[in-house]
């Protein structure tokens, strides 16, 4: 009995005991300059395991890669989501795919399916019309033929603009698991690899260590300004501020967002900042040391100045964002959140700040500059004429936009139709590549734990879009399809499509719109013709 080799799009898991499918042609659309995706599956059939090779044939303006699709364990659902919302149902408990292995080869055993993820970049400069890609999957010596077209329309696209995209990046995590100390020649090449996957997916804006970022505990010290104390006066050694600027810059990265100034959840205690570098983790002051106290102040007094002189001699002030204190809620936090945004505004009142905050009512009383509220409440800031970016985390679930493990991949496809739609100002998510227990400093398997050991308070899939390779990041389906969301935005933009006109009338909130592929590819097909 023959394997099955069929093409599939980008929007469809294939789980080991997938069923077959029987599409050996598919077209897909694009814009020049355009970054599309499909998938190469092979089902065994019953018995031993096949040995397995794709390649492909492409023209030679065409560049196309091709990935493993491997599988990560997911031992329940996340919860609070009805299952026609859900994803793998029927498959979890089990193997979802999610990494993608840069081989084009693997042992499928028998009776399961495996898929190949190509993707296709288009140039800018590519010639309107079909360019056919030849696919071929050798099965123990015996070759099958597949077709795929890119249809590429005469529409370029054009970068995105005026929507920062930010992924909380934890430069602790890649020195934990790599063994390389903070900020040392071995540091920085990995930094790179991180830094340049992050530009690839369509993340502009990188949250940079200037102090030991301080949410979900207390980390290993990643302090990219030197500071040191004598007698009542602080000097600051910026060396290594610059090389992360530099690096940043040189990998594409436009905007550069400073980690918050105050502890998370409740605004009550000053930043922990350490001597040096933290090293030793020596801090300058005891840890429950207050927001607003004196000694903090002065610390301020002194630092606050001399990082505004840094920031416009690197001319970073226009393209910077700043935090005081992430996700406050309640009245005890709203008055903690106030007198330290009091505290800055007085010493530092160039600094406009912004942070995770979904109360409407903190928005009314804009105590921030710019709110970032959850996609919960999102559409009701819109509806108030209130500014804001927005996130999404663990929750909201059910209905809700999302991107996690058991997320149907056309609902996290919509991602970027909906912040066009409701005219956000940007998007920020608290998990690039947090590979740790829950707010803790330990260490776990991404391959194998991918809720930060935290269900069902933490979701599968929310803490990381990357798993670590052995030099760089190992991508995953989740940050392929958002990332595609991303250009989805651009499109959107590059032909001036009207927010509240007909072709997004659907989009009612980010937890009503279409969740379909059919519905997707009849809105890229309006846009590109």
């Amino acid at each position: 009995m023959p394997p099955t080799c069929w093409l599939t799009s980008s929007l469809s898991r294939i789980f080991p005991l997938s069923e077959a499918g029987s599409k050996r042609k598919l077209t897909v659309l694009a814009a020049r300059g355009e970054r599309v995706s499909f998938q190469a599956c092979i089902k065994a059939p019953p018995g031993d395991p096949l040995e397995v090779a794709v390649s492909a044939t492409a023209p030679d303006d065409i560049a196309v890669r091709i990935r493993r699709v491997g599988c990560v364990p997911v031992p329940h659902f996340n919860t609070a989501t009805p299952l026609e919302e859900l994803d793998g149902v029927g498959h979890i408990p089990g193997f979802v795919p999610d990494p993608l292995f840069d081989e084009p080869t693997a042992v499928v055993a028998g009776g399961e399916a495996q898929s190949f993820w190509f993707t296709v970049t288009v140039p800018t400069d590519a010639t309107p019309g079909a360019h056919e890609i030849a696919v071929e999957i050798e099965a123990s010596g015996k070759k099958h033929s597949l077709a795929a077209t890119v249809q590429v329309s005469e529409l370029a696209l054009q970068p995105r603009r005026d929507f920062p995209v930010t992924h909380w990046y934890y430069a602790d995590a890649l020195c934990d698991w790599y063994k390389a100390a903070p900020f040392s020649r071995e540091f920085w090449p990995l930094n790179e690899a991180y830094f340049r996957n992050c530009v690839e997916h369509g993340q502009d804006t990188i949250l940079t260590p200037i102090f030991t970022p301080p949410t979900d505990g207390v980390k290993r010290p990643t302090q990219l300004l030197s500071v040191t104390k004598k007698g009542g006066k602080y000097s600051f050694d910026w060396t290594d501020v610059k090389k992360w600027i530099r690096q940043a810059k040189a990998c594409g990265f436009q905007n550069f967002e400073w980690a918050h100034l105050f502890s998370q959840w409740g605004v009550r205690n000053a930043l922990r900042v350490y001597e040096g570098q933290g090293l030793d983790e020596k801090l300058l002051w005891p840890p429950e040391t207050g927001a607003t106290s004196d000694t903090y102040r002065a610390f301020l007094a002194q630092f606050l100045p001399e990082f505004e002189r840094f920031l416009k001699a690197e001319k970073l002030l226009a393209r910077s964002f700043f935090h005081v204190s992430d996700e406050p809620h309640g009245e005890e936090h709203l008055a903690n959140y106030q007198a330290a945004r009091g505290l800055l505004q007085e010493l530092a009142p160039w600094m406009k700040v912004m942070d995770a905050l979904s109360e409407i009512d903190y928005g009314r009383r804009q105590i921030t500059d710019m709110p970032i509220p959850s996609i919960g409440i999102t559409r009701q800031y819109a509806e108030e004429g209130i500014p804001s970016w927005t996130y999404f985390c663990c929750g909201p679930r059910g209905t809700y936009l999302n991107r996690l493990l058991d997320t149907p991949l056309p609902k996290t496809r919509m991602a970027g139709w909906l912040f066009y739609r409701f005219q956000r100002l940007g998007f920020l998510h608290w998990g690039y590549n947090y590979w740790y227990k829950s707010q803790t400093r330990q260490l776990i398997d991404p391959f194998t734990c991918t809720d930060g050991a935290a269900w069902p308070g933490w979701a599968y899939g929310d803490t990381s879009l990357v798993y670590p390779g052995e030099s760089g990041p190992i991508d995953s389906i989740r940050h392929e399809v958002f990332a595609e969301s991303l250009q989805d935005y651009a499109l959107l933009q590059t032909a001036s499509v009207e927010p509240g006109g007909k072709l997004l009338s659907p989009l009612v909130d980010f937890n009503d719109f279409p969740k379909d592929e059919t519905w997707i590819v009849k809105a890229r097909k309006a846009i590109l013709g």
